[in-house]
């Protein structure tokens, strides 16, 4: 008697191995078509800090110009805490498909893993470099009373002070406070540091005299500058800055090399597709050096980068090892 099940038996026996190719070579077919496709959806971009900083209005300049050019939009989605810690964590942590990127902070990449004792994310192993949207520069600023006008004369005026010179920044660990750290270093300055929770009320002091000076962000400090209500005594950067073309640089000023920016940058999870990641920094370069964008991103005090992955990968890597030398000598811990 004919048995149809018998036939069939015999037709899942000879397909076994076919279909079992079929199904390791599905998920690769449908993860190059999703790279092909990118993005098909709404893309999010976790802001690890409040709305309204530096960090957060450069990425929204941004957000909003790559999903014009992607044709989806980006979300922004500000997760603050823990110096940024937070939000970083839970970018780590999302599915590496290229629809959850953060935006990386010098202060909360590079320095927080030696300052704070409980990182819940691995900088180098757990995020995918993207690209830089940009340096930021830092300044030093004073208040109009202090009998100095140079960084030397800064300089010589802390070392007669029986107390040093106090300088103030956004906090224990931040950019600016490393910076000012390694300044002292070098050039044997005795600058006391004054740690606050954000650069307003540090400006604020800085400004009614309560503060004698302080490093931060070109951005804050630049409308005090024009204003005259406090002094420019040097920048951190390279060069100078086209908005400030009669402020020095450190290095100008007698410390030959001094270096300190600050930067913000894209990063996606560890093990997002390169071919999504490249398409991403194609476009992100793009964006940065668009005359407007450069423009606005120049108010801000950021100098317009969009380098590729593995460049940017290699300057996370460096300033690791750059920041972790100064926390140590510094013997600086935020908890």
């Amino acid at each position: 008697m004919h048995n149809p099940f018998r036939y069939s038996g015999l037709l899942r026996t000879a397909l076994a191995p076919l279909c079992a190719v079929l199904a390791l070579a599905g998920p690769a077919a449908d993860a190059r078509e999703t790279a092909q496709q990118y993005p098909s959806r709404p893309i999010r971009l976790i802001v690890p800090f409040a709305p309204g900083g530096v960090t957060d209005t450069g990425a929204r300049l941004v957000a909003d110009k790559l999903g014009q050019r992607l044709g989806k939009q980006v979300i922004v989605d500000n997760k603050p805490g823990a110096s940024g810690n937070i939000g970083t964590h839970m970018a780590a942590q999302a599915e590496p498909d290229g629809y959850t990127l953060v935006v990386g902070f010098d202060g909360t990449l590079v320095v927080n893993p030696h300052v704070h004792r409980n990182i819940p994310f691995d900088t180098l192993k757990d995020l995918a470099p993207v690209s830089k949207i940009g340096d930021a520069a830092l300044i030093i600023v004073a208040n109009p009373a202090l009998p100095a006008n140079t960084l030397q004369e800064l300089i010589a005026y802390s070392k007669k002070e029986p107390n040093g010179v106090s300088y103030g920044s956004a906090g224990v660990g931040s950019t600016p406070h490393l910076a000012g750290e390694l300044l002292s270093r070098q050039t044997g300055a005795r600058f006391v540091h004054i740690p606050y929770k954000g650069g307003g009320q540090a400006m604020a002091d800085v400004v009614g005299g309560t503060l004698p000076m302080l490093y931060t962000a070109v951005a804050g400090a630049y409308p005090y500058v024009q204003r005259g209500q406090i002094k420019a005594i040097a920048v951190s950067t390279e060069a100078r800055l086209a908005s400030l073309p009669d402020v020095p640089t450190v290095a100008e000023s007698g410390v030959p090399g001094f270096v300190s920016n600050s930067w913000i940058g894209i990063l996606a999870p560890a093990g997002t597709p390169d071919d999504i990641v490249n398409k991403l920094q194609h476009e992100i370069h793009a964006i940065v050096h668009t005359p407007e964008t450069k423009e606005r991103l120049a108010g801000l005090g950021i100098t317009a980068s969009g380098n590729a992955p593995d460049e940017f990968r290699r300057q996370i890597a460096s300033d690791l090892a750059k920041y972790a030398d100064i926390v140590k000598a510094a013997n600086i811990q935020a908890d």
